[in-house]
């Protein structure tokens, strides 16, 4: 990928950074080479972000021409409300205190460069407020009061860079312009980054489906590699997201999805896919405006909650909004067990849903990306239990039920009609669609917006050729981004 690095004068650049062009601003934005190559990644060195000066445009115009550009947009504009980055740092509250714990002043201020710092015990927090604001140099300023907060963070120019501090950065622009990857012989021509979390005990893709997803994406012709969390920074690097961990609105998920999506990334799962599918609110009233067969549901609120008992019989569903996996639900089976519940949910959230129970010995799943029906499974319930998941359960081997797989061409033609008919509402993702099957009518009890793809189950009629399909999405995607 090309590299160019934008700054009012070129002729004072001092540093010697391999396969890396330095422009001034006024010529990315005017010269007709730059506004149709693609591909560029770009550092925006300009001294100014501020609203339509130079700086601002650069970074606007990169956008809109598909280049990688850093800072971006977003970062340009949460630059303008510093309480909410602020707020933002609370997340890493504990790295603050204990970067600090040890610190004699009141207040401390110190210079971040792509992430790092010159005192080796400021380097992780310097690479979490990169993270946090993703500008090439930064100046963060925190107090102490009660404890220690961020009291400032802002941009800072070349001109403001202290000569002692000239190597630091000429040194981590080097190492974040030419990662390791960048230099690998071979011809891939699209980078893939898989985002995963090694310590999550029930992620939607096993180790082996892991394994199987990443020969594909070789074979398709990406470069691929697994990220986590802490690798937020490097989102810049890729042409494409593909996300392999549970997925939630207020998570960093959602965060990573929003970057790559404003990065001009292919993602799955993309943003709004995450919003709509992750919040049954939302989607009971989707489904239900578009006449889709759904159980009988009710969204309740304290105020309204007491009127339940007279349109829903005993037993019911109860329902946090954000639910995943079979948790926050719960069967509630008399008046006095639903109130003793919903008190804890709603501390939680301010809506629940109520849903009619309707038993059944298993659950439909239809995986369905890009409009087409990639695999049907029926999920069976877990022994003596109502759930296809008992969390519960003493031991981990009876806490799933079975699953069988089904040819595509096998299953009702009703069950997939009524799935990508749910599914086109939401986008053009990856998704699980959760049916149950009663009297030959399909209900739909929910769409995932990272369904469980895992080896020897979901993959288990189609094998390799169900990771080879989603990569050419991927693909193909990314050509007609191009």
């Amino acid at each position: 990928m090309p590299k160019l690095i934008v700054v009012e004068k070129p002729e004072s650049w001092k540093f010697n950074v391999e396969d890396v062009e330095v422009i001034t601003p006024d010529k990315y934005i005017s010269e007709e080479a730059y506004q149709s190559v693609k591909n560029l990644k770009v550092i925006n060195l300009c001294k100014s972000y501020q609203y339509q000066s130079e700086g601002y445009y650069v970074s606007l115009l990169a956008e809109a021409r598909n280049h990688k550009v850093l800072p971006g947009v977003s970062t340009i504009q949460d630059l303008r409300f510093p309480s909410i980055l602020r707020d933002d740092s609370q997340d890493f509250d504990e790295l603050i205190q204990s970067t600090f714990k040890n610190e004699p002043y009141q207040q401390v201020e110190f210079n971040i460069y792509f992430g790092n710092a010159q005192a080796e015990h400021l380097n992780r927090l310097a690479l979490q407020l990169f993270q946090l604001v993703q500008a090439p140099s930064l100046r963060a300023s925190f107090a102490r009061k009660h404890k220690w907060v961020l009291h400032n963070i802002k941009p800072i120019s070349i001109k403001e860079v202290p000569e002692s501090d000239k190597p630091l950065l000429a040194q981590a622009l080097e190492k974040y312009l030419h990662r390791k990857r960048d230099y690998k012989p071979d011809k891939k021509k699209y980078d893939l980054a898989i985002l995963v979390n090694p310590d999550d005990k029930n992620p939607p893709s096993d180790d082996r489906a892991l394994k199987r997803f990443y020969k594909a994406a070789l074979e398709s012709g990406f470069n691929t590699e697994f990220i986590t969390k802490n690798d937020f920074d490097q989102l810049i690097q890729y042409d494409a997201l593909f996300i392999r961990e549970t997925t939630n609105v207020n998570h960093h998920t959602f965060r990573f999805a929003k970057k790559a999506e404003s990065l001009g990334l292919v993602v799955m799962d993309d943003p709004q896919s995450i919003l709509k599918c992750t919040n049954k609110v939302y989607m009971h009233e989707l489904l239900s405006a578009h006449k889709i067969l759904t159980p009988k549901s009710f969204v309740i609120s304290e105020e309204n909650c007491d009127k339940l008992s007279e349109k829903m019989a005993f037993p019911f569903i109860l329902k946090q909004p954000d639910g995943a996996f079979s948790k926050g639900v719960f069967k509630i089976e008399s008046l006095e067990e639903f109130k003793n519940v919903r008190e804890s949910m709603f501390e939680k959230s301010d809506l629940l849903i109520a849903q009619e129970f309707l038993p059944t010995p298993f659950d439909w799943r239809v995986g369905i990306i890009d409009g087409q029906v990639i695999y049907v499974c029926k999920y069976f319930m877990a022994s003596h239990h109502w759930q296809i998941v008992n969390w519960n359960a003493n031991k981990e081997k009876s806490r799933d039920g079975e699953v069988e797989c089904i040819a595509i061409d096998q299953a009702p033609s009703g069950l997939l009609k009524t799935a990508l008919k749910a599914t086109s509402l939401i986008g053009k993702s990856l998704y699980g669609v959760d049916m149950k099957e009663i009297d030959d009518k399909f209900y739909v009890i929910e769409i995932n917006d990272n369904p469980n793809i895992d080896a020897g189950i979901e993959d288990k009629i189609l094998k390799d050729k169900l990771y080879d399909t989603i990569m050419e999405v991927f693909l193909n995607k990314i050509k007609a981004d191009k």
